[in-house]
């Protein structure tokens, strides 16, 4: 990953942003999952993307080494956030790559500002999280986790929190892994658990009009995979792509994935590029009395 800076942002909270490749390319905005930070996210598929985009990748509200803020965390509010960061980047449209918690943000990035959003690139993501019972159980444990990050005894509940999320890497990053998401804030994250388990976008998702790739992550023991095939079929003209990993296959079998990242990005980067381009002026001419 290349060197993190803090961007300050038009008024609101600044960011902490990696920002790598050429600016003469397309832009990605790459956007991270629950509990993880840019870095950790995205640090194994970063070397092949700046190499043929212009990349920028922040840190969540209450991730990584962006600030908490005064306000709690809100998706809508990171939607916000991105907008107000390419801004400051003085970036015009872009792609949207959305994993996990990110693909919620980039649908609400295009919905908040659909003019400057090529196309979305979700991967291991999904519409909604919380349908099944099971689901439902699991969300509504979120509220009493969060009450007690005001306890004395927070610092546990923020460990077991890392243990359950963190990423099964190769021993020698584990410890790298660990201190990333230790970077964030315990209950900030505890408030985005909270947050996906009420996002919804199945009333809205259709009207999509851009070019759309959902990597779908067929061993994720997350966001099942009929959500995440729900979410491709939701969108007019998505491309669904299959990756034998599971929820953390970015990081831990980066060799099956990155390619069909890198892939998936460069297709609807050409996508929209089709899609923009004027109408071709007709070979001959025709002549009406």
């Amino acid at each position: 990953m290349p060197a993190g800076r803090m961007v300050p942002l038009a008024g609101r909270d600044p960011l902490w942003v990696h920002e790598g490749g050429d600016r003469r390319r397309p832009t990605l905005v790459l956007l991270h999952g629950l509990g993880a930070s840019a870095a950790l996210n995205w640090a194994t598929a970063f070397p092949a993307l700046e190499a043929e985009f212009h990349v920028i990748a922040p840190d969540h509200r209450g991730h990584g080494r962006s600030p908490a803020g005064s306000d709690g965390f809100s998706l809508e509010g990171c939607a916000e956030d991105v907008v107000a960061l390419v801004d400051a980047l003085d970036v015009g449209r872009f792609v949207a790559v959305g994993y996990s918690m990110g693909g919620p943000i980039a649908q609400l990035v295009w919905r908040y500002a659909p003019n400057r959003v090529d196309g979305l690139v979700l991967a291991a993501t999904s519409r909604d999280f919380r349908g099944r019972v099971r689901d439902r159980l699991r969300f509504q444990a979120i509220p009493l986790a969060l009450a007690a990050t005001r306890l004395p005894g927070s610092r546990l509940v923020r460990d077991l929190m890392i243990s359950m999320v963190a990423p099964r890497l190769a021993p020698d990053l584990r410890d790298w892994a660990v201190s990333e998401m230790r970077a964030a804030d315990a209950r900030r994250v505890l408030e985005a658990a909270a947050e996906l388990g009420r996002f919804t976008s199945r009333d809205w998702i259709g009207d999509v009009d851009v070019p759309t790739s959902v990597i779908v992550t067929m061993e994720d023991q997350l966001v099942p995979v009929r959500r995440q095939l729900k979410l491709a079929r939701s969108v007019e003209g998505a491309v669904a792509t299959f990756v034998d990993g599971d929820h953390y296959t970015v990081g831990t079998t980066p060799d099956a994935f990155v390619p069909v990242l890198l892939h998936e990005c460069a297709r609807v980067v050409a996508s929209a590029r089709t899609e923009a381009a004027p109408a071709p002026a007709p070979a001959y001419w025709t002549y009406e009395r």
